[in-house]
This record gives structure tokens, C-alpha cells and sequence, in this order.
């Protein structure tokens, strides 16, 4: 894609610099880096307005990690135009884990820190409900809307159809343990390092409270997928959680349906 024709007009100085779109991962959004020269840059997303669109949660959960301090992008501008709404943030420093797949130590070490550090942050003060019944509710909310995408089910479900998915959820709901502040999406793409340490996270848009599983699922589906199913072990006893076979399958049947 190139540069975007309905580009609001207060963004519009940004069409004069190097823009280069981001395809990695599985957003609705559109997403461009917009190179700032000295190596700095910005990222764009743009997203259609509509009632589950995801962006206007994104903005008030990165304005929320800022508030605390968070390694993630913060917002400079957000603008409705053109039936689309658009967000401007910085960039955060580094490169995400799929870079360093050739590294698998740092891999591991650097996505047990990362979610440590957000999983520390105070869910007392956090505003953001991402726990199964409000999941479900959403879920039920993105059936109905035809969102969800029956072709993109990993090998365990593929051939199911998304009312199956979702009836099965909601049969076999595990039981949550300590509700903590939770990415939401916490997949490799998502985890930011530089100089072999944490450096941030990205795609914050599903942050919310929940239990410590919905991140650790998603973290291990991506680890046995970049660099093998034998490094999991290594993530747990990293992070310092034992492997939960109900809770792993529950949360990653549970992102079918976003």
C-alpha cells in the first residue's frame, strides 16, 4: 500500500518523509513507520470507525501506561477523518523478538522480563476489564459482526466454525486465579528488545486485567512457533510460572475469536 490518499489534513506535512508500511501480525489496522531522519521515527495506524474498532481503546490504554511509567508508545495526535480514525505515536526503541529468533537465550530472557514488568504494574488502578466474561461478551459482539476469521485457526481448531469455537468457551471457562494487568496480545511481534533487554511493548490495544495466563499462553504459542517448542520450559522457569495444559489450551482458543 502506498501512502494514504485520505490522510486528515493536520497530518498531512508527515507525506513529505519515507514511509514504509508494516504488515507483521494479525491487526484490522493499517500501520506505517514514517521515518523522521537520525534514525527516529513514527508510526501511523489507521483503522475503519465502526463499533468493535480497536483503536479508540488502544489510545486511552497507552495514555494509561504513560501515566504509569510503561516502556510503550505514546500517543501525539489521534484524528477522525474520512470515516477512518487515526493514530500518530512515537516509536519505541529496538526491534521485537521475531528479529532475534537466531538468539534464542535472549529470546527467552527478554520475554520473561518484558512481561514481568508489565504483569507488575498495579491492577488496582488499572481501569481495563480483560477477564473471560467481559472476553466472551466481545467475542459473542464479533461473531455477530462477522469479525472473526474462521480461516486463521491455528491447526487444533482448523475446520471448526466460530460458534463452535465460542460455544466451546463458554462450556469449559477455567478458573482464574489472581487477576494481574495483562498485554492481551503478548506475542512475539508485540515484545520489543534492544541490546539484548527489554526495551517495550507494542499493540497495546487489549490490555487489561486478567488472569496471568492470557499473556503466558500466547507467549508460549509464539515461542514454540519462533524458535521451538523445546524453549518453553526455559520461558516459565524464566518468568517463574509452572505449565498449566488447561489454562495454555483455554486462552489460545480464546484468541481464535480476535
Amino acid at each position: 500500500m502506498s501512502k494514504p490518499s485520505d490522510l486528515p489534513e493536520s497530518l498531512g506535512p508527515l507525506l513529505t518523509l519515507d514511509w514504509t508500511e508494516i504488515t507483521l501480525g494479525q491487526s484490522s489496522c493499517d500501520v506505517w513507520r514514517i521515518a523522521l531522519g537520525d534514525g527516529n521515527a513514527v508510526f501511523l495506524k489507521a483503522e475503519r470507525l465502526h463499533d468493535l474498532a480497536e483503536l479508540p481503546g488502544e489510545i486511552e490504554r497507552l495514555n494509561w501506561l504513560t501515566r504509569m511509567g510503561f516502556k510503550s508508545p505514546r500517543v501525539i495526535d489521534a484524528e477522525q477523518a474520512h470515516g477512518r480514525l487515526w493514530l500518530l505515536m512515537s516509536a519505541v526503541p529496538g526491534a521485537d523478538l521475531t528479529r532475534f529468533v537466531d538468539q534464542p537465550g535472549d529470546f527467552v530472557r527478554v520475554y520473561a522480563q518484558g512481561l514481568k514488568r508489565m504483569h507488575a504494574l498495579d491492577p488496582a488502578q488499572c481501569p481495563f476489564d480483560h477477564g473471560i466474561d467481559a472476553r466472551l461478551d466481545e467475542a459473542e459482539r464479533r461473531l455477530a459482526a462477522g469479525l472473526v476469521d474462521e480461516s486463521d485457526f491455528d491447526i487444533e481448531r482448523q475446520g471448526w466454525t466460530a460458534r463452535q469455537v465460542l460455544d466451546w468457551l463458554v462450556a469449559n471457562p477455567p478458573e482464574t486465579g489472581e487477576l494481574i494487568v495483562t498485554h492481551g496480545d503478548a506475542s512475539s511481534p508485540n515484545v520489543l528488545a534492544q541490546d539484548g533487554r527489554f526495551s517495550g511493548l507494542v499493540d497495546c490495544g487489549r490490555m487489561g486485567r486478567a488472569d496471568v495466563w492470557q499473556d503466558l499462553a500466547i507467549a508460549c504459542r509464539s515461542i514454540a512457533y519462533n524458535i521451538g517448542e523445546e524453549h518453553v520450559a526455559a520461558f516459565l522457569k524464566a518468568y517463574g510460572a509452572e505449565w498449566d495444559a488447561a489454562k495454555y489450551r483455554y486462552y489460545c482458543t480464546l484468541d481464535e475469536m480476535f
